[in-house]
């Protein structure tokens, strides 16, 4: 019999004596237990039927039939006995409940209209939906909803029942006690039906739901960041690793993980977000963090091409007002639409089309040099790779832009500008000299704009003159003009490279009278190359790296030209350039000179990127560093000049590397251990390599982090170089770091051991009489490495230094007077800690005169290896002592360095003259190495552009500080002396604001309690950087008078006034309303500052606070000022 049969059988049973009992209830006495048997009896039958009954379907299929019976039941009594069944079924686990629930809320008969029903319904699922599993709540919640829907939002109070009915059953879901489905499901499902609160259902459950909904608006609001949209990133510094500031790359808006009530302004576009990045320098690679895209998809990004569009036509409008304010974004726009054009993340074409509709009806004609200047860039670099009908809109701006009858007159050839008001101009020409070369049928239908007629004519007249020259701007435009004609192109720049490079020419380097120099040495200037298109650029790249290839390959004496040098540095630091520039320097040329062992070039190159190169990307300093590795074990590099020149190098790149930029470029030694080598030798490059770790980690809060990125750079580390830690070091670092190096046991050398070594070697040398014995002895790799020790002794005791002495060191080698140097320090320390006051000047003088007067150490190596030696208790204040003394007491160093910052200044970009500066300085003093006197078989002194021991110092100078902070406050004094003999030299730091910065933060603790010595840094670095820029000052008045004060003065308790306008400061300079100097792109950090600076100097000076309180009390009231703010300062708005 089927199923359905059977089914109808039981019901109609059930039915028929409900029946009964209707027609004759005038004379049957209703009995309960009589009705208790009705439905028992129904049920063993439901139960026989099912049982029988093993697939699934047909277990859905019969309670499918029930279900259709009771809703076909016109009395509502008899479908409350059918439903009656259908919960006795489900309490007796016979169905599921879930199954029901289903039936009755997908069942087409279940319509708010039949009043009863509807409300028997849900009762019944009210009682049994207790018994479904979660995932099921969550599917009957689905089909709850759809019922809900089908009531219509406005109707009237006729249908309260019906909704009063499903309000029971949800909210029974909805509460939390009950525990039927987790909240976040719930919410989820409500977000997705009713997205951002649109569309609520009928009032009467829609305040269940806004209520629910609501409850999670706290839960939201911890998985985002309190203002996210008002916030903005420190470009360069941000964690661009990081989700912060991920962006939805189609609608720029932040992502939303979740079904959750997100405050509306997380939805919104974050356009001026995006903006704000834009103008930023340097912010290309940022812009593409943020955004998700790669240079290998190349795939155009509307929305990004319209907040170019945007930009460029505020920029338009601004110089109409304030030129001068906009010039910055124009060269940061120019640079950034170069690399986003390039890899085709946005149309030229569809942008310059945009320019043209946004500036439709509006006069802006102050601005329109620059946008032509903006858009040569990029046709100048791919106009032959392009049709030409990509580039035909920009036609349309003529008609826009240049709309005037007269003629325009021929610009100021000696002013830079002219490039500007000439590059309608170039373009013009560009575009014409394209016509006669495309093989597609496009023309040019424009006839040439009448505005722009006298200065076509003055290119094509100026072309063909004899007398041209670098003096004017006129060579700038004639190669930005003719950039594509290959006829053409090579008579202007042709004069650009007889200025950088002159074979029949001479002139002097440092050292000795033999090492010359091709001529000139007045490189080009900075005005000149800013004013060269990116093709232009490109060009003159490749000329001078095709040059250095050939003088390499020539193995010619003659070192490269000082105006090549300096002008490829200064051709390196713009990003447009990037491909040809700086990739092609440290991923072909470096090689390629080094294959020709070319050491003299490659010394050149090396120093040009310490000194010359700034804001370069942080993997291609990276990728250096390990090249730098990679050479230095090369026996041919084992040569005193070059190896300290490359070790110097190495130093300043890892001391350099930003605490953001630490993390995301060292990650990789673990997915491409080929790629990143680490130092096999040298321990104080590695000890550097922790220290920076430790600093990165600490300031961007990865310390309190897993570790694991690290473990194995650390582990290769320890297993190249072992190595301790002192005490007071180890107090310092992230606990992550100082839990890995205390695991290992390194052995201490027995100082007693140690002397009676010493003393054995120093009586072999003295009692030796045969000079091969000598040599062979005190080289070979199995002797003890004393020989520093010896000579230091020899001096000592007024013995002179013999040509055997020198014969031996160059036996040992640089890199094997490496390990002798660190156990010199540890002996001079043990001899100075067990000597009195006047030994240990003996000692001092004797170790000055092995540095000074026999060139055995260059100062620098000696005061590196001894400020990163491992000592505790009184042997490290008597390293620290030999230190000061070694520093403050001789005039030999402190002479130079005085001479040094009085005679020279950090503004090299605008100098013309630096090689008869260095030169001088050189000649003055000059360097030796102490291989130069008295050994025979010398490789040829290597030319020397940029270096000396001053500016050589200065990172090694920045540890030096940092060791001492480490130790108690006693030493504060020695720091003192220290800064006040050598502080002029950080007037020459790459990076002040951020090394004061990083110190203060990651020494926090150690100067919370020594006012006058934070007073004293920061008088002494920044007030460096002011007496270069006194026209600009980034402190505060009130602040500047504090510093100029006693150093005992520490008592100065800011007003509110203060704090208000420290915050004003730092408002303008977010919206672009402050006049202080953005960072000119190329340049070192300590001449200019940008937003991020001033953001450094508020955090700097609530650190450096003369306030004499402890680190608690004083951010409490720090604290309480900043929350009195807003009543008193109107802008305290933006930044909150």
């Amino acid at each position: 019999m089927a199923l359905e049969t059977q089914i109808g059988h039981v019901v109609k049973d059930v039915l028929s004596l409900d029946s009964l009992n209707d027609a004759f209830v005038g004379y049957i006495v209703p009995s309960p237990d009589n009705d208790e048997y009705i439905r028992k009896q129904a049920l063993d039958h439901l139960r026989q039927i099912l049982s029988s009954q093993t697939a699934p379907e047909n277990l859905e299929l019969a309670v499918r039939i029930l279900v259709t019976h009771s809703f076909t039941q016109v009395n509502p009594q008899r479908a409350q006995l059918l439903l009656s069944l259908l919960e006795r079924l489900v309490e007796n686990s016979i169905v599921p409940a879930k199954l029901v629930c289903e039936v009755i809320l997908m069942s087409d008969k279940l319509t708010y209209k039949n009043c009863s029903l509807w409300c028997l319904s849900f009762q019944l699922i009210r009682r049994i939906i207790g018994g479904v599993d979660y995932k099921g709540v969550r599917d009957t919640l689905k089909l709850l909803f759809d019922c809900l829907q089908s009531i219509p939002a406005v109707t009237n109070v006729t249908a309260l029942q019906q909704i009063e009915a499903v309000e029971d059953v949800m909210a029974y879901i909805f509460d939390r006690n009950t525990c039927l489905l987790p909240s976040y499901f719930i919410v989820t499902e409500i977000m997705k039906l009713f997205p951002e609160g649109k569309n609520w259902p009928h009032w009467r459950v829609g305040k269940m739901f806004s209520d629910f909904v609501e409850s999670f608006k706290p839960t939201a609001r911890m998985v985002t960041l309190a203002g996210l949209n008002n916030l903005l990133p420190v470009v360069g510094y941000a964690v661009q690793s990081g989700n912060v500031w991920k962006l939805e790359p189609s609608t720029l808006r932040f992502p939303i993980r979740g079904s959750l009530p997100y405050d509306r302004d997380v939805y919104e576009a974050q356009t001026a977000l995006v903006r704000y990045v834009l103008e930023q320098p340097y912010s290309r690679d940022m812009i593409c963090n943020m955004m998700g895209i790669s240079k290998q998809q190349k795939q155009r990004s509307a929305v990004l091409e319209e907040q170019f569009v945007s930009l460029i036509v505020s920029a338009m409008e601004k110089m109409e007002t304030d030129a001068d304010a906009v010039m910055p974004l124009w060269k940061t726009l120019s640079s950034n639409l170069v690399f986003f054009f390039f890899f085709q993340f946005i149309s030229f074409s569809h942008m310059v089309t945009s320019i043209l509709t946004k500036l439709a009806g509006k006069c802006v004609r102050k601005g329109r040099d620059q946008l032509m200047w903006v858009l040569l860039q990029y046709i100048s670099v791919s106009l032959q790779k392009q049709p030409i009908s990509d580039f035909l809109p920009v036609l349309r701006l003529y008609d826009q832009l240049y709309p005037e009858r007269d003629v325009l007159a021929i610009p100021d050839i000696t002013s830079p500008n002219c490039v500007q008001q000439m590059a309608a101009a170039c373009i013009w020409m560009l575009l014409l000299n394209k016509k006669v070369q495309a093989s597609d049928s496009t023309k040019l239908s424009r006839s040439l704009p009448n505005a722009l007629k006298a200065q076509i004519e003055f290119l094509q007249q100026n072309l063909r003159q004899q007398n041209l020259s670098v003096a004017d701007y006129r060579v700038a435009v004639l190669c930005n003009a003719y950039g594509q004609q290959t006829e053409l192109f090579p008579i202007p720049m042709g004069v650009l490279l007889e200025n950088t490079f002159k074979q029949h020419q001479s002139v002097q380097m440092p050292g000795p009278q033999n090492c010359l120099a091709e001529g000139p040495a007045t490189p080009l200037p900075v005005a000149l190359l800013d004013s060269l298109t990116v093709h232009t650029k490109l060009s003159f790249i490749n000329q001078i790296t095709m040059h250095i290839y050939q003088l390499s390959n020539s193995k010619s004496l003659m070192a490269v030209s000082p105006s090549l040098v300096e002008t490829y540095s200064r051709l390196l630091v713009y990003t447009e350039v990037e491909t040809m520039g700086i990739k092609v320097f440290i991923g072909q040329l470096l090689p390629t000179v080094f294959k020709h062992h070319a050491w003299g070039i490659l010394s050149t190159l090396l120093e040009m990127f310490a000194y010359r190169t700034y804001h370069i990307p942080a993997h291609y300093r990276v990728q250096l560093l390990s090249n730098l590795h990679s050479m230095a074990a090369i026996p041919q590099t084992n040569q005193a000049q070059f190896h300290l020149s490359v070790e110097n190098t190495a130093l300043r790149l890892i001391t350099g590397l930003g605490s953001a930029e630490v993390q995301p470029v060292l990650s990789r030694y673990l997915s491409e251990p080929k790629t990143i080598n680490l130092c096999a030798e040298s321990e104080e490059l590695n000890r550097a390599l922790v220290l920076t770790l430790a600093r990165s980690m600490h300031i961007t809060g990865m310390a309190n982090l897993s570790g694991s990125w690290c473990t194995d750079i650390l582990t290769t580390i320890m297993n190249s170089t072992p190595h301790s830690w002192s005490s007071h070091t180890l107090h310092c670092f992230p606990s992550i770091l100082a839990e890995f190096f205390q695991k290992y046991n390194i052995p201490k050398e027995n100082k007693q051991q140690l002397k009676r070594t010493a003393e054995h070697e120093y009586q072999k040398w003295k009692t030796m009489n045969n000079e091969n014995d000598i040599i062979n002895h005190f080289s070979h790799q199995s002797t003890p490495p004393f020989f520093l020790c010896i000579l230091w002794k020899i001096i000592l005791e007024n013995d002179g230094m013999s040509p055997i002495a020198y014969r031996v060191l160059e036996r040992i080698g640089p890199r094997g007077l490496a390990t002798h140097l660190r156990m010199f320090c540890d002996y001079l320390v043990f001899e100075c800690a067990t000597s009195t006051g006047q030994q240990v000047n003996k000692n001092i003088d004797a170790l000055n005169d092995l540095i000074w007067k026999c060139n055995v150490v260059t100062l620098d190596r000696f005061i590196l290896c001894l400020a990163l030696r491992s000592f505790e208790g009184d042997e490290a204040q008597v390293c620290f002592l030999v230190i000061r003394l070694l520093i403050t007491r001789p005039v030999e160093f402190r002479n130079r360095v005085n001479d040094y910052v009085k005679e020279n200044s950090p503004d090299h970009w605008k100098q013309s003259s630096w090689h008869e500066k260095q030169l001088l300085y050189h000649s003055k003093y000059p360097e030796r190495f102490w291989m130069s006197d008295l050994s025979s078989g010398q490789p040829p002194y290597l030319p020397v552009y940029f270096s000396n021991v001053c500016l050589r110092f200065l990172p090694i100078l920045d540890l030096v500080v940092h060791r001492f902070l480490e130790l108690p406050p006693v030493q504060s004094k020695s720091l003192e002396a220290i800064l006040d003999c050598l502080g002029g030299l950080y007037k020459f730091h790459d990076r002040p604001v951020t090394f004061l910065y990083n110190m203060l933060h990651y020494y926090e603790r150690k100067l919370k309690d020594r006012p006058s010595l934070k007073k004293k840094l920061l008088a002494t670095i920044y007030g460096q950087e002011r007496s270069e820029n006194s026209e600009q000052c980034y402190v505060t008045d009130p602040y500047i008078q504090y510093m100029q004060g006693p150093l005992e003065d520490i008592e100065w308790t800011p007003e509110l006034d203060y704090y208000c306008h420290l915050i004003e400061r730092l408002v303008n300079i977010m919206t672009s309303q402050s006049t202080i100097t953005s960072i000119k792109p190329g340049m070192s950090e300590s001449k200019h500052v940008s937003p991020v600076d001033l953001n450094m100097y508020l955090v700097i000076y609530l650190h450096v606070s003369p306030v004499d309180l402890n680190v608690g009390e004083y951010f409490s009231r720090v604290s309480r000022v900043f929350s009195t703010l807003p009543a008193h300062f109107h802008t305290f708005h933006l930044l909150i």
